[in-house]
């Protein structure tokens, strides 16, 4: 029926209760996350269209289909709900597409719920793959369909190959494919895969980043010597809705953090023209918010020294909050030194956003570090225009940066890293530090409002080996754990009967379940690091035994 058919990850298919950092829910143990909890909290799968298929579906998945759409109609190319995969999927469908994020719960989080919970028990991420993986494969079962995966997730499969076989995967794609979805997908349904484009193999990087290739029959990546990715002329505009309205405006970083791939990749920019038409589908799909997807908001068109463009910024925000429809916007990601130096911008970008009191501006921050020698070593660039000793310390800028969020109604939900290269002790007391001079301030009389969520640096020899289990968090790094689960049972607690939507009781349910979640969460992690030997009076004092109650700095100035 459908020559072309694509499938979501059911993790990226859920609403998770519209709730700040519920999307990282499934990187939890199965055995430490109770299954009622999990698909309670999950919320809704996005729905099935009259005709079965995906009333919304994940961002790269409708690139993949625009792709497709360029050369065949709709009849040929789906985007097909999970649960009419039958009514699709037929003896003359050639491919089945799966874009991923965590299939086999490798990521960086996933593992280090893996790591701090000291289990081997699977992740909701891979139980989810799994059953996804059964159900496409009985329904395609004796038919002539190739199944293809592709997406950020598929690096994982390079450290297990051998799962492609277990999930009846054909091939595996790696890299970005907008400019080449339709030779490929062409070339998999015929079986002959033209070796001049395509190398069978994927691609992997050294320490220093540079390429490595290795041969593999079942992944496929662009030739070694073609170009690696697309043009901005090349990436074609979603034709359907996305998961939580979400649109592209750039891709690629330039900030050069040693731990990210993504600042390998050629920075480019979408016009406003192009997010507007990508924005316009997404308001005819039923959204009133815009989700604006970079990994670097503020390197949007970005002057000298990464300098914000605030000429571009209001305009591309200006031009999204002006189509009919949108009601409200966010980015996804930004750093933190731009509001710690540049508070009227983040203040011009608040009042066009009509952030308020009621409508808080949820960004993702990698602070990954309280260390300022760290931050020296792996992200030297992330507090560009200003300069880590010039214009304050490390924590200075963090701590201006939340507040200057704070003050304009953006709540920042940050990472922290324990494990990375030339970590010593010392480094990872000065992360407690942080966070807890940070728990303990306020801005205008209010407390800070921000998230943090820790992380293990995972080498990924390691993960290749099996011996990742055989990696035990040091009493420091179980501190920074401590701290940051402490900080974060506090914003449950406090914040999530504001931040839920939908009918009273429900966020009323809802808020009641994160509330007491949060808390269970902290004191499971307290057991654990007690158990270890963390002194937990220490963690909860540390940094702020010695001060006032105000933690203000000197201001930073660019």
């Amino acid at each position: 029926m459908a020559r072309f058919v694509l499938v979501p990850d059911a993790t990226l298919n859920y609403d998770y209760r519209n709730f700040p950092l519920l999307d990282f829910m499934p990187c939890a143990p199965s055995n430490v996350l109770p299954e009622m909890f999990y698909t309670f909290l999950r919320g809704s799968a996005s729905p099935p269209l009259a005709d079965g298929r995906a009333k919304y579906a994940p961002y790269s998945l409708r690139k993949l289909e625009a792709a497709l759409l360029m050369k065949y109609s709709p009849k040929d190319v789906v985007v097909a709900h999970e649960d009419h995969l039958q009514d699709f999927i037929k003896d003359d469908t050639e491919v089945i597409g799966v874009s991923t994020m965590d299939p086999l719960g490798a990521g960086p989080l996933t593992m280090s719920y893996s790591i701090l919970f000291d289990t081997a028990a699977y992740p909701w991420v891979r139980k989810e793959w799994y059953r996804l993986m059964d159900r496409i494969n009985t329904v395609r079962k004796g038919k002539k369909a190739k199944l293809v995966i592709g997406g950020p997730g598929v690096w994982e499969f390079m450290i297990f190959p051998e799962e492609l076989e277990r999930c009846g995967i054909d091939y595996a794609f790696q890299g970005e494919a907008d400019d080449i979805a339709l030779t490929i997908f062409e070339q998999l349904g015929s079986g002959d895969i033209d070796s001049r484009l395509f190398y069978h193999g994927y691609m992997s990087y050294d320490d220093n980043f540079r390429r490595a290739y290795k041969e593999h029959d079942r992944f496929i990546t662009r030739k070694p010597g073609t170009a690696n990715y697309p043009s901005l002329e090349q990436i074609p505009l979603i034709k359907g809705a996305t998961m939580k309205g979400m649109t592209e405006v750039m891709r690629g970083c330039g900030v050069g953090c040693d731990f990210c791939e993504v600042t390998l990749r050629p920075s480019r920019y979408y016009t406003n023209e192009m997010i507007r038409k990508e924005v316009e589908v997404n308001v005819r799909g039923g959204w009133s918010n815009a989700w604006l997807h970079s990994d670097e908001i503020f390197a949007f068109k970005h002057g000298r020294l990464f300098e914000p463009n605030e000429e571009a910024l209001v305009s591309l925000f200006s031009s999204v909050m002006a189509i009919p429809g949108i009601e409200s916007a966010n980015p996804t990601h930004g750093r933190i030194s731009i509001p710690a130096a540049y508070p009227d911008l983040v203040g011009k970008l608040s009042s066009i956003m009509h952030a308020g009191p009621s409508n808080w501006i949820g960004v993702q921050v990698g602070v990954e570090t309280g260390s300022e020698r760290l931050a020296k070593i792996h992200m030297p660039n992330k507090t560009l225009p200003l300069k880590i000793g010039s214009d304050g310390s490390w924590q200075d800028i963090v701590w201006w940066g939340v507040h200057n969020f704070n003050r304009h109604y953006w709540r920042p939900a940050f990472t922290v890293q324990v494990g990375q290269r030339e970590e010593e002790d010392e480094d990872n007391w000065q992360t407690v530090e942080m966070i807890n001079r940070m728990s303990n301030s306020y801005y205008d009389g209010k407390p800070f409002e921000f998230t943090i969520t820790p992380m293990q640096n995972v080498p990924l020899g390691l993960i290749k080996s099996r011996k990742f289990s055989q990696l035990k968090l040091s009493e420091s790094q179980f501190a920074v754990y401590y701290a940051a689960y402490r900080h974060l049972a506090k914003m449950a607690m406090r914040d999530s009967a504001g931040a839920t939507s939908g009918k009273i009781l429900g966020r009323m349910g809802t808020a009641s379940v994160i509330s007491l979640g949060g808390w269970l969460m902290l004191k499971g992690v307290e057991r654990i690091c007690r158990r270890h030997g963390l002194d937990i009076e220490k963690v909860k004092r540390y940094g702020i035994d010695d001060q006032t109650g105000d933690f203000r700095p000197t201001p930073v100035h660019a």
